[in-house]
């Protein structure tokens, strides 16, 4: 059994990031078009390195770029929903938000010829009803949350939370979370912001040097763990972060990382800890 795993995934968001938040100029989608020359960069990468990878993709990509996305199911890496436009489901209504995981839905087994397995929320924000919807349609994990950094555990549903109460936690449900954190997605580290308290830009190195050790953190004081990595092919797929990239996967694999799917790394996880 693999001691320490990696999981290696990427946000296709192209445009429907901005289109979600009204940008929908020539210059903002063009950002977002990058993610094609990204995609395509990040597969030749992921190829040579022989790694497998899961790509959480947005059922309006999946319908604007059909060949890049089928070049990721024939690279063998696990295709997983990231809603239809990027739309955060705490904008939607109970109905808006299950006939958006419907369509994205159709759009994935349209593509791989099976529904997703994994769920990641646009901007990692969920509703009051996303989980009792991802629980209703069958899925296996959830990709969103961040109460711990290298254990996955089980989705809780209906917590109890009043200003001046304590907390009163619902029942875990099958249902895996296989947790993220900002601090390992790029999009913090290097877009920019409207914010210019908050515009990216990092030095690639030093956010290299931070994933690394949080890998090692790992290695050193479990014996057992998942971390999770995100990016975004707009974002990491340019020349230097590229870079930056391949030279983390080397780092990685000298430490001893197993690079899994988010579906195999949480399958993993449910065969020694079942449910119940």
């Amino acid at each position: 059994m693999a001691n320490h795993i990696v999981c290696l995934t990427f946000d296709f968001d192209v445009m429907s990031g901005h289109i979600a938040r009204g940008r929908t100029t020539p210059t903002p989608i063009s950002r977002g078009e990058f993610g094609i020359v990204g995609a395509g960069r990040i597969l030749s990468l992921l190829k040579s390195q022989e790694i497998s990878s899961t790509w959480f993709i947005p059922g309006f990509t999946i319908e604007t770029y059909p060949e890049a996305c089928i070049q990721i199911v024939a690279g063998g890496h696990e295709v997983a929903h990231h809603g239809w436009t990027h739309v955060p489901p705490d904008l939607l209504n109970l109905e808006q938000e299950e006939y958006e995981m419907i369509l994205a839905n159709e759009a994935i087994e349209k593509l791989c010829g099976r529904k997703a397995q994994g769920y990641r929320s646009p901007a990692w924000d969920l509703s009051p009803n996303t989980l009792d919807l991802l629980v209703k349609h069958g899925f296996f994990y959830e990709s969103s949350m961040m109460g711990h950094d290298y254990l996955p555990y089980r989705v809780r549903q209906k917590d109890v939370i009043k200003l001046h109460e304590p907390m009163k936690f619902g029942k875990k449900t099958p249902l895996i979370e296989m947790p993220i954190s900002w601090s390992q997605d790029d999009h913090p580290h290097f877009e920019m912001r409207n914010d210019l308290r908050r515009s990216g830009h990092r030095n690639a190195n030093s956010v290299m040097e931070n994933w690394i050790d949080d890998f090692v953190y790992m290695t050193r004081y479990t014996n057992w763990g998942i971390i999770t990595y995100t990016c975004h092919p707009y974002v990491i797929g340019r020349g230097h972060r590229m870079l930056m990239l391949e030279r983390f996967v080397t780092k990685l694999q000298s430490l001893g990382a197993e690079f899994m799917s988010m579906e195999s790394a949480a399958r993993l996880y449910d065969k020694h800890n079942p449910f119940g």
